[in-house]
């Protein structure tokens, strides 16, 4: 035990030496929010895997491999979709945030709607939506502690071990909002996924050796949903599955703020090459493990808890301390974002909506919602609340419904703000009626996720109400210059002294 938790201790001591020697004070809240957008490939793409891939995943992911099969294969494949995605968004979205100093997602939606009600309705969307995600990063790290406690720490103290580790790290992502996430990442990054990619293989590889192969697999792991197999699902489940995953991701308020703090579009671009690859290879690497551990038997008991398992059975001690370490690594990096994002949302999209504030107080009300929220998310993930991952499941099909708008302002010239408003409340009361008082209904529809439902209501709705209702003269104009690239600038009392307000378009409420 002690072993695996020194070589825990060491990975944190190397963290906090690493973000002591990089503290500097900020000068504006933008250089608080998006690090002064001033980052290049290799900590973009390290930032962007350490919010993507949680570390809660390394227990999910592989206890849906062994529980589950090759169904679980969706997740790599969404997720590279997902990075192709931002080739197609990522020119606009910087440019439009460079030139406009836009913060946050609901930013530019603010400036694509010249609309404070929609920016806002998408922030209480947003902040709703991770709350659970939050709370299962909390809960994950206390499944680490009783991993590496060999079990001499109850659930409980080991849900309040994981809460003190993460509210002490929380002192540097309070005191340096973005840039210090950032460069954490790039340490928790290589540790996490290039670090656990090879230790994934030398599992894989120790498992192999053991004499447990995939090519033996029973067949009910082999099934897709929605197949002959006889799986469950309907035909169109695994699409389903993939779509939410896929336009989902860059509706996630800590995933998309990411595209802000680059320091080009080129930059963007260039983290998509470097992290596409090795996010595919680890999360296959990762999937395989889980199959392969299915040979097994003794982890069907709690699939969850394979990887720590295969680790403790591969290399004692050592490779507890090795996976917790991985774990951790890709925790710290989500909890970090999401915390961050919840921040920043709250000070920039719902107390400041619709006005600028002064600097000090941005600073004030963002780090103020960053403790509340690690403190309310430590309060309940130290309760015995019963079926919260599907709670966090669920808050998937309610943060997707923010694409329609998001996606459509970006594409889509005749979208207005009173269409985006609709269609995303439409769409998100449909998908939380069918996971709750009409849940039957959605087998009428082939396997079809609720979210994918309220994702087609809130497209229709956007659609008919932007062609039926069309945009005015002036807001057409409006819209015709930010595409162009220009707009009319105003006074940023954001920006720090000396330094020069860049231009924006005026926030109004055309709602």
């Amino acid at each position: 035990m002690g072993i695996a938790f020194g070589i825990v201790g060491l990975f944190c001591a190397g963290l906090v030496v690493l973000l002591q020697a990089s503290f500097r004070r900020d000068r504006s809240f933008s250089d608080y929010a998006v690090g002064g957008r001033s980052y290049g490939a290799w900590l973009q793409s390290m930032s962007f895997l350490n919010s993507w891939w949680p570390g809660g995943l390394l227990l999910s992911l592989t206890g849906m491999a062994l529980g589950s099969g090759v169904v679980a294969f969706y997740m790599p494949i969404y997720s590279l979709l997902t990075v192709m995605l931002m080739y197609v968004m990522a020119r606009r979205v910087w440019l439009w945030g460079a030139a406009n100093d836009l913060k946050t997602q609901a930013d530019l939606l603010r400036l694509r709607y010249d609309s404070t009600a929609l920016a806002v309705t998408s922030s209480v969307i947003s902040v709703i939506s991770i709350l659970p995600w939050l709370v299962l990063g909390f809960k994950s790290l206390g499944a680490m502690f009783a991993a590496l406690s060999l079990g001499a720490l109850t659930p409980g103290r080991s849900v309040a071990c994981g809460v003190a580790l993460i509210l002490v790290r929380q002192v540097w992502t309070i005191r340096m909002g973005m840039r210090g996430l950032v460069i954490s990442d790039m340490y928790q990054g290589l540790v996490a996924y290039v670090g656990g990619t090879a230790l994934i293989l030398g599992l894989i590889a120790w498992l192999a050796g053991q004499g447990v192969s995939p090519g033996h697999l029973p067949a009910r792991l082999l099934g897709v949903p929605g197949t002959s197999t006889g799986a469950v699902g309907g035909p169109l489940t695994l699409f389903s599955m993939i779509l939410t995953g896929s336009i989902g991701g860059w509706c996630w308020p800590p995933i998309f703020v990411r595209l802000y703090t680059a320091d080009s579009v080129r930059s963007m671009l260039r983290a998509g090459v470097f992290s596409a690859p090795l996010s595919l290879l680890f999360s296959m690497a990762l999937v395989v493990l889980g199959l392969m551990a299915a040979g097994l038997p003794a982890l069907h008991a709690d699939p969850d808890m394979a990887w720590f398992t295969v680790a403790g059975l591969a290399a004692g001690p050592v490779g507890l301390g090795l996976a917790g370490t991985v774990m951790l690594a890709a925790t710290m990096g989500g909890v970090d974002a999401i915390i961050q994002a919840m921040g920043t949302q709250v000070a920039n999209d719902i107390v400041g909506a619709g006005r600028v504030l002064p600097y000090r107080t941005s600073i004030l009300t963002a780090k103020g919602t960053m403790v509340v929220a690690t403190a309310l998310a430590a309060g309940i993930a130290c309760l015995p609340i019963a079926h919260l991952s599907v709670l966090a499941l669920l808050s998937y099909q309610g943060i997707i419904q923010v694409a329609v708008a998001q996606y459509g302002g970006l594409f889509w010239r005749r979208g207005t703000a009173a269409a985006g408003i609709a269609g995303m409340i439409a769409g998100f009361l449909t998908a939380i009626l069918l996971e709750t008082v009409l849940h039957a209904a959605t087998g009428w529809f082939w396997g079809l996720s609720s979210g994918v439902i309220g994702l087609a209501v809130n497209a229709a709705t956007y659609v008919a109400l932007s062609l039926l209702v069309p945009q005015r003269t002036a807001e057409t104009r409006r819209v015709a210059l930010l595409f162009a690239g220009t707009g009319r600038p105003r006074a940023d009392t954001d920006a720090a002294p000396g330094q020069a307000a860049p231009a924006t378009l005026a926030h109004g409420d055309a709602s």
